[in-house]
């Protein structure tokens, strides 16, 4: 079940969400017709409700959000990439197991 506190980005709300975020940001940029992001969603949410309050988890749709996958240099998807005070600090490229992406943002 999706949870509810993956936030869905877009070109309207990318730079408050993600840019001007408190707290670390982690996107998963994916696209419906992809097979690796549709076995991540899964972790992608649990992850929301594991660490909601200390890490946003969002999702930007790389068909409906083009030029932001094209600002971010996204070419493969799944693409994980974690900001930090707007900026970017890690980039994961494919699905990777969760206990890989807890890791990831606990450091965050």
């Amino acid at each position: 079940m999706a949870s509810d506190k993956v936030v869905h980005l877009t070109m309207d709300n990318f730079e408050d969400e993600v840019e001007n975020s408190s707290l670390p940001v982690l996107v998963d940029f994916w696209a419906a017709w992809c097979g690796p992001c549709k076995m991540i969603a899964p972790i992608i949410d649990q992850l929301a409700d594991e660490f909601d309050g200390k890490v946003k988890i969002a999702k930007l749709n790389v068909d409906e959000n083009r030029d932001l996958a094209v600002r971010f240099k996204v070419m493969s998807i799944p693409t994980l990439i974690l900001f930090k005070n707007g900026e970017v600090a890690n980039q994961l490229v494919g699905a990777r197991p969760k206990a890989e992406l807890v890791k990831l943002l606990q450091n965050a």
